[in-house]
């Protein structure tokens, strides 16, 4: 059975910081950008070869305003010690603090970084395991 491809898409009131942050910061590849689409501007990124990508999409006019909790995560698994440090140098570069998680079990191996929009971002140390 073929593994399906995951989409997460949300919207945003400033689309240029959310690019800053997932694209410049978090080493994420823009994989397609639109403007103007039925009153939306938008973009999708991740990786070419991942099967999921993300969507952030700004409608001109209208306020969708802050993450509704500080515990609305996406969680990236980086088991490679090198990788996982060069991501996190790369968001502090660009001027990203960790911050701490509102679980703690995500600071046990990881780093949680939040986005222009108050959503949270952890790096997590380890192989993913279910």
């Amino acid at each position: 059975m073929p593994v399906p491809r995951l989409r997460v898409a949300r919207p945003t009131d400033d689309l240029a910081a959310v690019l800053r942050f997932y694209r410049d910061g978090l080493g994420l590849t823009e994989l397609y950008a639109f403007g103007g689409h039925a009153g939306f501007d938008g973009v999708l990124l991740g990786h070419p070869q991942a099967p999921y990508h993300l969507e952030f999409t700004h409608q001109p006019g209208h306020r969708v305003g802050h993450a509704p909790t500080p515990d609305n995560l996406l969680v990236f698994y980086l088991p490679d010690a090198a990788e996982w440090e060069a991501a996190g140098q790369r968001l502090r570069a660009y001027g990203y603090a960790p911050v701490p998680a509102y679980n703690p079990y995500w600071d046990e191996r990881g780093l949680t970084f939040e986005d222009p929009d108050g959503y949270r971002v952890v790096l997590e140390q380890a192989e993913w395991q279910l």
